[in-house]
């Protein structure tokens, strides 16, 4: 059988359930299954282009403000270890590399993202995962079957269709649970150990990676950012503390005090059952890599289809004598979609900083009312000149937003939730009417760079992105060499994994401007 889908429910009575029936020894086993197994030739390339697409949205957050506080940490460990931090020369220690890497890559919400009945961004594996092949010195097929197996079980924990998929954000718990399990059994695939052993990794993993989704209300700070970092940490200790023969408590997902039973569904129904679907990867190829999307704007996943709509549609508003689009010709715009998309980052959210300009970036790329009066002014979405507006441009900008409506549709919120990943869909209906009463209107089921979007990413795309986000910190034989390293990781050896990394040559590094107390001195 290529799949099976897996029930998961919590026990009635502590020690019932064999440790060869707990979710986190399925997980362990199809990691080490996997270890005997070529590598599908498709999930190899998808992995080397998020490789690629996590050193482009890292180094383009170099010098934000929270990215560089967590790489001045890692500074501190410099020469303590092999692992490499994204733009810096030399090795530091595997835990600080992790930790300032993926908290660079998830800073602009431009990273990889893939939805179910949880949300996810995939590619925080790929940080820990590097760091810890780089200190260990495995080969580069070792490093991608880490990450093509961090992807596998992470994807499953988020779901694959058919009611499958463990939903975190409905108890209000934050998507780094599904993070770190799949951060653990990567980093055991990879390093060759036991069932035995990436089973208690993983318990140990989940089990400390429970956080609450406070960090995404409010007055949004740094945690946001942070939680990725701190996944890798928890998952390459986890690992450690493991191959040093300790057990992690268990079961971590069925157990009478477990995650299920004291955090998601099972605190209020003691027969709630999850289902989690999960290939025998000692017979069937390892794809879940191949279902996640890339992000082509820096802006919350569900606005990404909307943000291509808006341009799209932007050739067809009225323009000023001088070609500009009119805007004091909008009369209203109206977007129909999802709950989430309304709800959250729509006007259901009545939140009065989505429709103000001068709102900080956290909010902004979480408002779609934003992105969609920037793309009208501007003509783009851009990861840094579209959040940084002149005065008249904000005046401007303060305006459209309050014309701008989200409406749930159960059209578009059917889309969402539908189970086939060939119909799902995260998109929406916009109709402009102008002030001469004429309307515009399109729709878009999926963004331009989804799999089953207009135009699908490939290895150009992505390589674009690099040359984009780089251009002011990296020069065109760095990223020449970087690329090579990629195209040729599968043939690696582990010394040469220390080149896996893109230096920065000629642009400035920021360091903290205050000393903490992990800030070198």
């Amino acid at each position: 059988m290529p799949s099976v889908i897996h029930s998961v429910s919590a026990e009635k009575q502590s020690g019932e359930l064999a440790r060869e029936d707990q979710l986190a020894w399925r997980l362990a086993e199809l990691g080490t299954k996997a270890q005997a197994q070529p590598l599908d030739a498709q999930s190899v390339e998808m992995a080397k282009n998020r490789i690629i697409d996590n050193a482009a949205i890292a180094l383009g957050a170099a010098n934000e403000h929270a990215v560089v506080v967590a790489r001045g940490e890692g500074r501190l460990l410099a020469g303590a270890g092999n692992a490499t931090i994204w733009g810096l020369k030399g090795g530091f220690h595997p835990l600080a590399a992790a930790f300032a890497n993926a908290v660079a890559v998830r800073f602009l919400d431009n990273d990889d993202t893939y939805l179910a009945a949880e949300y996810s961004h995939p590619d925080d594996n790929i940080s820990p995962v590097i760091a810890v092949a780089q200190q260990i010195g495995v080969s580069g097929e070792d490093l991608l079957r880490g990450i093509i197996v961090a992807y596998e079980v992470h994807v499953a924990l988020v779901g694959t269709g058919n009611g499958t998929g463990i939903c975190l954000h409905k108890h209000k718990v934050d998507h780094m649970t599904h993070i770190a399990a799949g951060t653990a059994a990567g980093i055991s695939s990879m390093l060759g150990l036991s069932t035995e052993q990436a089973f208690h990794a993983i318990n140990f993993a989940v089990h400390n990676a429970i956080s609450s989704r406070q960090s995404r209300k409010g007055d949004i700070g740094a945690q946001k950012e942070f939680v990725p970092g701190f996944s890798a940490e928890i998952s390459i200790k986890a690992v450690h503390h493991a191959m040093h023969g300790l057990k992690g408590p268990n079961p971590v997902y069925e157990g009478v005090d477990s995650i299920i039973r004291r955090f998601l569904d099972g605190r209020d129904n003691v027969d709630a059952t999850y289902k989690v679907e999960l290939i025998d990867a000692a017979t069937a190829p390892m794809r879940n890599i191949l279902k996640t999307y890339p992000k082509q704007h820096a802006f919350e996943y569900q606005g990404q289809a909307i943000i291509d709509l808006a341009l799209q549609l932007r050739g067809q508003l009225p323009r000023t004598a001088s070609g500009a689009v009119d805007l004091t010709r909008i009369e209203k715009i109206v977007l129909q979609t999802s709950h989430h998309t309304h709800h959250v980052i729509g006007s259901d959210a009545n939140d009065p900083q989505k429709i103000d300009p001068d709102a900080p970036r956290g909010t902004l790329d979480h408002s779609i009312m934003f992105a969609i009066a920037r793309c009208l002014q501007s003509g783009e979405f851009h990861k840094d000149r579209s959040y940084q507006m002149s005065a008249a441009e904000k005046d401007e900008l303060r305006v459209l937003m309050r014309k701008i409506e989200t409406q749930f549709d159960q059209h578009w919120e059917d889309l969402y939730h539908d189970q086939d990943p060939n119909v799902q869909a995260y998109g929406g209906r916009m109709i402009v009417t102008t002030t001469g009463g004429d309307t515009i209107s399109d729709e878009k089921t999926r963004a331009n760079a989804h799999p089953g979007g207009e135009t699908p990413w490939q290895r150009p795309q992505y390589i674009a992105k690099l040359e984009d986000y780089t251009a002011d910190l990296v020069s065109g034989a760095e990223r020449s060499r970087f690329l090579q390293r990629v195209s040729q990781l599968e043939n690696l050896s582990g010394a040469q994994l220390a080149e896996l990394n893109l230096i920065v040559d000629q642009g400035p590094l920021q360091e903290p401007e205050r000393r903490g107390i992990l800030d070198p001195r």
